[in-house]
């Protein structure tokens, strides 16, 4: 029997591995341009997914690979560039609190599209964390009144695809081994990504000789083994072992992390942030507690 505290072991873990994803992203865009970056990091996760997980392509039945195929697109192909180019104009720590966008969202879409029910203690929950985000979202635009908040659109359309992955995980791959939904997504957009890769100006002397690109490159392969390839095995997992609602709350928590790690490259933060972040994890416990 499963034990049924695990499920929040795979959450902490999961926040942990995200919320540092960001910075990683902002570290890797001081020498590679957006598309460099999201290709790379597709393109590493990728061969590492394949070379570890192709011989579990084949107990995957036939009837699932158009779910895969759709789930590659939105939870891994499309926010990979998405999330690279907001970063371009918006800090790290607001990248990641606008992604906590992606739980409210996934009880939308899960509702309305895939008629999975959510209760009034999760909705009152995710509303409660939305208005924590919503607080650092304020409070990091007057802080940082120059960043282009426009941007901030490529991460909202990024949460309305990852809620809408979740959500088919959970319908249509429930029955998948985690390690065959990760590799099987990458099978399909290994080689867009790698067309993506040569188009980009990456295969070029002047790439070549940007004193950053080394430092640039350790930075994208961190992220996409620990921040792309081992956490959506660990992600999918728990979406099995939980609930849509449950796994996605991962965005909750991550911006904490995300912003520990801005205080420590110089990034703005105060005290109704801070707040903001316990109203956060406050509504991940409503959203979660069991009825007594």
């Amino acid at each position: 029997m499963q034990n049924p505290n695990i499920k929040w072991i795979y959450l902490i873990v999961l926040s942990i591995i995200w919320g540092s994803s960001f910075i990683l992203i902002k570290k890797s865009l001081l020498g590679l341009t957006p598309y460099q970056l999201g290709a790379l990091r597709t393109l590493i996760t990728g061969i590492l997914l394949l070379t570890f997980g192709f011989n579990k392509l084949k107990a995957i039945p036939k009837s699932r690979w158009k779910w895969l195929l759709l789930s590659a697109l939105l939870g891994s192909f499309i926010p990979a560039f998405f999330f690279a180019i907001a970063e371009t104009e918006i800090d790290s720590a607001v990248t990641s609190v606008l992604n906590s966008l992606v739980p409210l969202n996934t009880i939308l879409i899960g509702f309305a599209v895939f008629k999975i029910a959510s209760n009034s203690r999760q909705v009152i929950g995710v509303i409660i964390g939305f208005i924590g985000t919503v607080i650092l979202i304020l409070k990091g635009a007057e802080l940082n009144p120059t960043q282009n908040y426009f941007y901030a659109g490529y991460i909202i359309a990024s949460t309305f695809m990852y809620a809408a992955n979740v959500n088919i995980i959970k319908r249509y791959l429930q029955d998948v081994k985690p390690l065959a939904i990760a590799t099987g997504n990458y099978i399909f957009i290994v080689i867009p990504t790698l067309i993506v890769l040569l188009f980009s100006g990456f295969f070029t002397v002047e790439t070549f000789e940007n004193p950053a690109l080394p430092e640039a490159m350790i930075y994208i392969t961190i992220l996409a083994v620990f921040g792309t390839a081992l956490a959506k095995i660990l992600f999918f997992r728990l979406v099995q072992i939980s609930t849509p609602v449950f796994a996605s709350s991962v965005t909750y928590i991550m911006p904490i992390v995300a912003l520990i790690w801005g205080i420590l490259d110089g990034e703005s933060f105060n005290i109704i942030q801070l707040f903001a972040s316990l109203l956060i994890l406050f509504g991940v416990y409503l959203a979660n507690r069991k009825k007594a």
